[in-house]
C-alpha cells in the first residue's frame, strides 16, 4: 500500500479518547485544513507533526486522512512557535501571552525557554516562578517527544512508546541499550517476541544471558496459557531451545539462575514460575486450614440421629425427595468446614444444594453463593432462589487499586478483610483456575463452611490448573460423588447420553428421541445450509426461544467448521447489513449493531453499568471476563466506541482499540461455552484433529444444552469421539501439594 506524507500543525482536536489515544483533529497543512484520524495519544493543539497514512472516504464524515504513524517536530519559525505556545499545550500560557513572548524573542523563543528561561520574567505578566514552570513543561514535552522518536526507530507504535516512557522516563535509553528484555517483564503489551525484535535491531547477541533468561520465562508463561502450572525440565529446555535457537546446554544454567533470583521454582524435575508454584502451595495449606470438624469431636450418635431427623422432617415439609447418598452429602456439609459435592447432569446436585441451603437458613446462618461466570451465577440464582454472584463480585474486585496495566488483580475481600458469612457455596468448580481459587481461599476464615460443587468430567478451566480434579484426586477431604440419574432426568436423552458418553458407551443415533438428534451430512456447504435453517426456522419454535438463543458449538477455531469461518457465515444470515445498522470493520472482522459477541480475555478495568428503562444508571462496577457473551447495542464512529449489553443488562463501552478483546459469538468453541446453558445447541462434527475430538469435549458440549442437541455431520466421528479418551493432560501439582501438607 502506498503511503502519503503530510506535515502541518494541529489546529483543533475534535475528539480524543484518553484511554487509547484515538483522535479526530483538524490539521493545517500548506494552508489547507484536513480532517485526520488515528492513534495520537498526548497530541495537543498547536503541535507540528509529520504524518504517514492515506486519504479515505468515510461514509458519514467524508474525506479523512487516516494516520498510520506520525512524529512531532519542533516549530522552526516565530509564527509556528506562537501558535504552539498559545494552543494550550503549555498550561498558564494563553494566546495573548504567547504573542508577547514571541514578539520579544522572535525565532529565538524556544532556545531562550530551553537555555535562559529566567529571561521570560522580562515579559509583563510572567513571574520568575511562572518562567520556570513554562520551561519545565517544555522540557518534559521535549523529553517525551525525543523518547517517542527514539522508540519509533525500533518499530514501536506511539501508544506503546508512551507506555514505555511513562514506565522508565529518562532511563528508557539505558534499558533499551542494556536489556530490552526488561520490557517483556515490566510492560503489558510487550511480549518476548517484540523485545527480541528490538534486541536484534540493537545488535544484542542471540546467546546473551538476558535473552535466554527472558526466553525461558516466556516459554513458561506460554505454557500457562495451555493450562499448565509447571513444565518438566526436559520439556522446558526443548521448548526454549526451539524458541531461542540455542543449545540446551546454554539454557540450563539460566534456568538455575532464574531459580536463584526466585523467579522460578525447581522441585525435582518440575519447573514453575514462582507465582504459580506458590499459588498451588498456598491453596493446599489453606484447604487444610478450612478442613476442620464443625461439631465437637465426640458427637453422640443421638445428636447425629437428631440432625438426620431434622433433615427428613424438612424433606417432608418442603416436598423434597433425597436419596441416602444425597442425605449423606447434606450431613457432610453440616459437619465439616470443607466439603466437596460432585456429579454429572441429572444426579441431583441442585436438590442437594437446596436442602443444604434450607438447613443452614433454618439455623440462622449467613450464606453466600457464587459461580465463576455471570451465566453460571444466574443459573444458580434461578435453581436455588438465593442470590448468587460471580466469584469476582463476591470478592469485590477493585480495579481502581490495580496497577496501570492490570497485571495485579486486587480484591477488597482478602486475608485482611475476609468474607463476613457462615457458609460459602461455589458452583461450577471445574471452571475455577488456580489464581482465582487462591484469591477465594484467602477471603475465607477457618470456621466458615466452604462447599465446592462441580462436575469433574467437564473440561478444565480456561486459566491454569485443574483445581476440582486435583482436590478430588488428593482424596484428603470430605466428599460425595452423586452417580444415580433421577427418574425425571432419565426422560431426557441429553442427560442419559451424557452419562453413557462419560462411561465410554456408544449412544443411539437413530433420531428416535425428543431432544437428541444427528443429521448425517458429509458436505460442508450442506451443513452450513441446514445450520441456518435450524437456527432461523426449526429450533426457535421447537424450544420456544429466539434464533439468537440457539448456540453453535464447535471444537475448533480454524477450518471450514471452525468458529472463525462459521461466525462470518452466520452473521451474514442472522444479522445482515441494513441501512439502519451501523458497523465498524477491524481487519477482516466486521462488528455490526445487533451482533452476538463474546469477551475473550479477562479485563479487570473495563467499567460496566446497568441502566433503568429511563436511561438512569442504577448500578455500576468493573470487570468483564473471558467467556462473557452479549449483544452490540450501539456503534459510534465519531467517539470511536462500541457499546455491548451483557447478561443482567450490564452495558460496557469499548474504545475501538480494545475490540481485539471481542469476537463474534454466533459460534463459539466448546471450551468457551463452559458454565453456560443454552435452550438448544448445534454441534458441527465432521473432521478434526484426533487429540481435540475426544470424549471429554463431546460430553462438555452436549451438557450445555437444556432442551435440544442437534449434531450436524458424521455419526462415525461421534462414535470415534466416544472411544477417544485422550485428553490434553495438564501439568499441575495441587494434588501433590495437598497430600504433602496432609501427611
Amino acid at each position: 500500500m502506498n503511503m502519503d506524507m503530510i506535515s502541518g500543525y494541529v489546529e483543533h482536536i475534535i475528539f480524543q479518547n484518553n484511554e487509547n489515544g484515538y483522535t479526530v483533529m483538524n490539521l493545517v497543512a500548506e494552508g489547507e485544513e484536513i480532517t485526520c484520524v488515528g492513534l495520537c495519544k498526548g497530541l495537543s493543539p498547536g503541535e507540528n507533526i509529520e504524518a504517514q497514512g492515506e486519504m479515505v472516504e468515510h461514509p458519514a464524515y467524508g474525506q479523512q486522512f487516516k494516520i498510520s504513524s506520525y512524529r512531532t517536530v519542533m516549530p522552526k519559525d516565530s509564527v509556528s512557535m506562537e501558535r504552539y505556545l498559545g494552543s494550550g499545550a503549555v498550561k498558564g500560557v494563553g494566546a495573548a501571552l504567547a504573542a508577547r513572548i514571541v514578539k520579544k524573542f522572535g525565532d529565538d523563543t524556544f532556545r531562550i525557554i530551553e537555555e535562559e528561561p529566567e529571561r521570560l520574567a522580562e515579559i509583563k505578566g510572567i513571574s520568575e516562578r511562572k518562567a520556570q514552570e513554562i520551561a519545565l513543561q517544555m522540557e518534559e514535552r521535549k523529553d517525551l517527544r525525543e523518547a517517542l522518536v527514539y522508540l519509533q526507530q525500533f518499530g514501536i507504535s506511539n501508544t506503546l512508546a508512551v507506555k514505555i516512557y511513562n514506565a522508565y522516563g529518562a532511563e528508557v535509553y539505558g534499558v533499551m541499550r542494556e536489556n530490552p528484555y526488561r520490557l517483556a517483564e515490566d510492560i503489558n503489551g510487550v511480549g518476548f517476541k517484540i523485545a527480541d525484535e528490538i534486541a536484534s535491531r540493537i545488535g544484542i547477541h542471540t546467546n546473551s544471558d538476558y535473552r535466554i533468561r527472558s526466553g525461558v520465562f516466556y516459554t513458561l508463561l506460554q505454557s500457562v496459557g495451555e493450562g499448565h502450572c509447571y513444565l518438566p525440565m526436559e520439556l522446558l529446555l526443548e521448548r526454549a531451545r526451539d524458541l531461542l535457537g540455542v543449545a540446551k546446554e546454554d539454557i540450563q544454567p539460566q534456568v538455575e539462575n532464574l531459580a536463584m533470583d526466585r523467579k522460578l521454582v525447581i522441585k525435582g524435575d518440575k519447573v514453575s514460575a514462582a507465582n504459580y508454584y506458590y499459588a498451588e502451595l498456598n491453596c493446599a495449606a489453606m484447604l487444610h486450614r478450612l478442613n476442620i470438624p464443625m461439631w465437637e469431636a465426640e458427637v453422640l450418635p443421638s445428636q447425629e440421629t437428631a440432625m438426620r431427623k431434622t433433615i427428613e422432617d424438612m424433606m417432608t415439609k418442603l416436598q423434597m425427595d433425597l436419596d441416602e447418598i444425597q442425605l449423606q452429602a447434606v450431613m457432610g456439609s453440616i459437619q465439616n468446614g470443607l466439603f466437596i459435592l460432585s456429579g454429572g447432569p441429572g444426579t441431583g446436585k441442585t436438590t442437594t444444594i437446596n436442602m443444604m441451603l434450607r438447613y443452614f437458613e433454618s439455623e440462622g446462618l449467613d450464606i453466600m453463593l457464587a459461580a465463576p461466570t455471570g451465566r453460571a451465577a444466574k443459573r444458580m440464582t434461578e435453581t436455588t432462589g438465593f442470590e448468587a454472584r460471580t466469584i469476582h463480585r463476591l470478592l469485590e474486585l477493585n480495579s481502581a487499586l490495580s496497577d496501570e496495566d492490570g497485571k495485579k488483580v486486587r480484591f477488597e475481600r482478602n486475608e485482611q478483610a475476609p468474607l463476613e458469612t457462615d457458609v460459602v457455596i461455589i458452583d461450577e468448580m471445574s471452571m475455577v483456575d488456580i489464581q482465582l481459587f487462591q484469591a477465594l481461599l484467602k477471603a475465607i476464615v477457618p470456621g466458615t463452611r466452604l462447599i465446592l460443587v462441580g462436575d469433574v468430567n467437564q473440561l478444565p478451566s480456561v486459566g491454569p490448573g485443574q483445581v476440582l480434579r486435583d482436590i478430588i484426586d488428593s482424596n484428603q477431604f470430605p466428599m460425595v460423588v452423586l452417580q444415580r440419574i433421577f427418574r425425571q432426568a432419565k426422560e431426557s436423552d441429553i442427560v442419559v447420553n451424557a452419562h453413557r458418553i462419560n462411561r465410554g458407551e456408544q449412544i443411539a443415533l437413530d433420531n428416535h428421541s425428543k431432544d437428541f438428534f444427528l443429521l448425517e451430512r458429509n458436505d460442508v456447504n450442506v451443513i452450513y445450509k441446514h445450520m441456518i435453517q435450524l437456527i432461523q426456522e426449526k429450533l426457535p419454535r421447537y424450544v420456544q426461544a429466539t434464533p439468537m438463543d440457539i448456540q453453535v458449538l464447535t471444537p475448533m477455531r480454524k477450518g471450514s467448521l471452525g468458529c472463525e469461518t462459521l461466525n462470518g457465515i452466520l452473521q451474514r444470515y442472522l444479522n445482515p447489513p441494513e441501512p439502519t445498522k451501523r458497523e465498524h470493520a477491524v481487519g477482516d472482522m466486521v462488528y455490526r449493531e445487533g451482533d452476538k459477541v463474546m469477551q475473550i480475555k479477562n479485563n479487570y478495568q473495563l467499567e460496566w453499568e446497568i441502566v433503568s428503562r429511563y436511561g438512569i444508571p442504577v448500578d455500576k462496577g468493573t470487570g468483564v471476563f473471558n467467556g462473557d457473551m452479549g449483544r452490540i447495542l450501539e456503534i459510534n464512529e465519531a467517539a470511536a466506541t462500541l457499546v455491548v449489553e451483557y447478561d443482567e443488562q450490564k452495558r460496557v463501552t469499548y474504545p475501538f482499540a480494545l475490540l481485539e478483546e471481542l469476537e463474534l459469538s454466533y459460534a463459539v468453541t466448546i471450551h468457551k461455552s463452559q458454565g453456560s446453558e443454552y435452550p438448544a445447541v448445534i454441534l458441527p462434527l465432521l473432521t478434526g484433529p484426533r487429540m481435540l475430538f475426544n470424549r471429554n469435549l463431546l460430553y462438555t458440549a452436549i451438557t450445555r444444552a437444556r432442551s435440544c442437541v442437534t449434531i450436524l455431520g458424521s455419526s462415525a466421528v461421534v462414535r470415534a469421539m466416544i472411544d477417544n479418551v485422550s485428553e490434553r493432560s495438564r501439568f499441575t501439582s495441587l494434588a501433590e501439594r495437598i497430600c504433602e501438607q496432609g501427611a
